[in-house]
C-alpha cells in the first residue's frame, strides 16, 4: 500500500514539474484595428455606406468556396487578421493558409491567432514558432497549466481540473481588416474543405462585410483580452528564434512542393484563389440586411455549475426562439435537446409551428456517443409532430447509396458527415454559427454566430436544409404502430427500415453514453 502511495506521489510531483517551467511573456491588451486603416476596409465601408447600417452577406456552403474565401481574405488584408478557432488540423489546406498568413505578416499585417488549448496538445513549440514572427501573436484559451509535456501528463492534468478543462472555446471566426468576416461551423483542416480522402464534413459558413465585421471584432477582442487567454510563450522553456522560423518556412515550402507533385489535381483546385480570385465577384452578390452578432461571454467557462443566463448566446437568441409562429427549421450536427429543449420544441409544435430538424444519423455521425444522447427523445418529439430527418452516410467507395450533400468534387470517394449548424425562423430570419442544439453548446462551450433578418437569405439557408432532408439523402424517422421506423429512398423508390442503420460498434457507443448518463456532457 505504501509503495502505491509513493508511486502516486512521485507521479504527481513529475506532473507538476512538467508544467512549471515557463517564460514570463508580456501579455498586453489590444483591440481590433479600425477598418479605415486599410484601403480594403475603406472600400467595404464605401460599399456599405448606401445601406445605412446594414451588412452584406453571402453563404459559403460549398467547401471549396469556404477555403477560397479564407485564403482571399488573407490576400486582401492590409492592416489586420484576427483568427479564432477550436480545432486546427494539419494538412495541405492548413499549410497553404499558414503560408499565406506568413506572407501577410511579411507585408506588415498584424495577425492575432486565438486557439482553444486542446488544439495545441503536444504542439506548443511548433505553434510558437509562428509567433517568432514580429507581426504574429498567438494565444491559447483556457490553457492547461499542469503537465503539458506528454500526452499522459496532459490527460492527468485535465482530470485534476476537469470542472474547468471540459469547458472549451468552440468559436470559429475569421476576420480581415475588421471589415470582412467568416463565421460558421468549419474548423481548419482538410476534412472541412473537401480535401481529405477519408472524411469530409458538410458545413455552412457565412461571409459578412461591413458593420457585422466590426461587431465580431468586439467579440474577438473580448476573448483575446480575457484573463483566460495566455500567450503561447508562457508554456515554453525558451522562445523559438528567427532562425527556427526561417527553417520552418523552408520546410513548409518544401511540403507544399511535395503536395503539388503527389496530388496535383487537389493542389490545383485549392490554389484557385491565386489564379481565379472570386472575392470581387462575391462582393457584387451580397445580400444586404440588418443583423445581430451573438456570442457567449468568455467568462462563461468560469461559472460554478451552470452559467449565469446573462452570459449566454442562447439568452440573446431567446426572443427569436420564443417568437417563431409558423415554421422553425433547425440544422444541428449534434442534437441533444435535454428536457428544456424537449419542452421548447414540443411546445412550439403544439402551438401550431411546423418544426423540422436535420441532424446526423447513427451511421453518419462522427460522434456516436452524441447519438446516444439524442435517441431517447425521438419518440416524444415525433408524438408532438416534430419532424426528424437524419442525414445518411454520404458514401465513398465503401458502401451506402445516394447523392452527396453540398459536394464540390475534390474527393467524390469520401464519406461525409453533417457538421452544419443553422436555424431558420418563419422564413424571415436565419442564424448561422458554431452553436449546436445540445447541452455542451448551451452550458459548457463558448459559441459565436450571426442572426440575419433577410427573407432572401433565410430562403437560401432553408433550401440547403430541405436539400439535406430529401429522401435520397436522409432517413425520416417516423412512428409506425408506436415503434420507430426510418423512411428513405433508394433507386428512386421509397422504402421503410424497421432497424436503425448503423454498425454494432456505433450502436454500442450510443447505448453506452446513454447508459452511463453522459447527456449533460454531450
Amino acid at each position: 500500500m505504501r509503495s502505491r502511495q509513493a508511486l502516486a506521489f512521485l507521479m504527481l510531483i513529475a506532473l507538476c514539474l512538467s508544467g512549471c517551467v515557463s517564460l514570463n511573456v508580456p501579455r498586453e491588451p489590444s483591440q481590433a484595428l479600425p477598418a479605415a486603416d486599410s484601403a480594403f476596409g475603406r472600400s467595404i465601408q464605401a460599399q456599405a455606406a448606401p445601406y445605412q447600417g446594414r451588412s452584406g452577406f453571402r453563404l459559403l456552403s460549398d467547401s471549396s468556396e469556404a477555403f477560397m474565401a479564407r485564403a482571399e481574405l488573407i490576400r486582401n488584408a492590409q492592416s489586420s487578421l484576427d483568427l479564432q478557432y477550436y480545432i486546427v488540423h494539419d494538412g495541405i489546406s492548413t499549410r497553404m493558409l499558414v503560408d499565406e498568413l506568413l506572407k501577410a505578416a511579411d507585408r506588415g499585417v498584424r495577425i492575432r491567432i486565438l486557439l482553444d488549448d486542446t488544439t495545441s496538445d503536444g504542439l506548443d513549440q511548433i505553434i510558437a514558432t509562428l509567433a517568432a514572427h514580429p507581426r504574429i501573436q498567438i494565444r491559447l484559451f483556457n490553457p492547461l497549466h499542469l503537465g503539458r509535456s506528454t500526452g499522459v501528463t496532459r490527460t492527468m492534468g485535465r482530470l485534476f481540473n476537469l470542472s474547468l478543462q471540459h469547458r472549451r472555446m468552440h468559436n470559429k471566426l475569421w476576420l480581415a481588416d475588421n471589415s470582412a468576416a467568416i463565421v460558421g461551423g468549419r474548423n481548419l483542416g482538410d476534412e472541412y474543405f473537401d480535401a481529405e480522402p477519408n472524411l469530409n464534413f458538410t458545413d455552412i459558413d457565412i461571409l459578412g462585410v461591413g458593420p457585422v465585421a466590426e461587431q465580431l471584432g468586439h467579440s474577438f477582442d473580448q476573448y483575446w483580452n480575457s484573463a483566460l487567454s495566455k500567450p503561447i510563450g508562457e508554456f515554453l522553456s525558451r522562445l523559438p528564434s528567427a532562425r527556427e522560423l526561417a527553417n520552418t518556412r523552408l520546410r513548409l515550402e518544401q511540403s507544399l512542393d511535395e503536395a503539388q507533385q503527389q496530388n496535383h489535381a487537389l493542389f490545383q483546385e485549392l490554389k484557385t484563389y491565386r489564379t481565379q480570385p472570386r472575392m470581387n465577384a462575391w462582393r457584387k452578390e451580397l445580400i444586404w440586411a440588418w443583423n445581430q452578432a451573438l456570442w457567449d461571454a468568455p467568462s462563461k467557462v468560469l461559472s460554478n455549475g451552470e452559467p449565469d443566463p446573462r452570459l449566454l448566446l442562447t439568452t440573446q437568441l431567446a426572443p427569436e426562439l420564443q417568437g417563431v409562429s409558423n415554421e422553425l427549421i433547425m440544422v444541428s450536427a449534434y442534437f441533444v435537446p435535454g428536457q428544456p429543449g424537449l419542452v421548447y420544441l414540443t411546445g412550439r409544435a403544439d402551438a401550431g409551428v411546423a418544426v423540422s430538424l436535420l441532424t446526423n444519423s447513427l451511421e453518419a455521425t462522427d460522434v456516436p456517443a452524441v447519438h446516444g444522447g439524442y435517441a431517447p427523445y425521438r419518440k416524444a418529439l415525433l408524438q408532438h409532430g416534430v419532424k426528424l430527418y437524419e442525414l445518411r452516410r454520404q458514401p465513398g467507395n465503401g458502401g451506402g447509396s445516394g447523392p452527396h450533400l453540398f459536394h464540390s468534387g475534390s474527393y467524390p470517394g469520401s464519406d461525409s458527415s453533417l457538421h452544419s449548424k443553422a436555424m431558420i425562423f418563419d422564413r424571415q430570419k436565419s442564424f448561422i454559427g458554431s452553436f449546436n442544439f445540445d447541452p455542451r453548446s448551451v452550458l459548457w462551450n463558448t459559441e459565436v454566430g450571426v442572426l440575419v433578418d433577410s427573407p432572401e437569405l433565410a430562403e437560401r439557408v432553408r433550401s440547403l436544409a430541405l436539400q439535406g432532408m430529401a429522401p435520397a439523402l436522409s432517413y425520416e424517422a417516423k412512428l409506425q404502430d408506436g415503434k420507430l421506423v426510418w423512411v428513405t429512398e433508394d433507386n428512386q423508390q421509397l422504402h421503410t427500415l424497421t432497424r436503425e442503420p448503423g454498425s454494432w460498434w456505433r450502436r454500442f457507443n450510443a447505448w453506452m453514453s446513454n447508459t452511463i448518463g453522459l447527456e449533460r456532457m454531450l
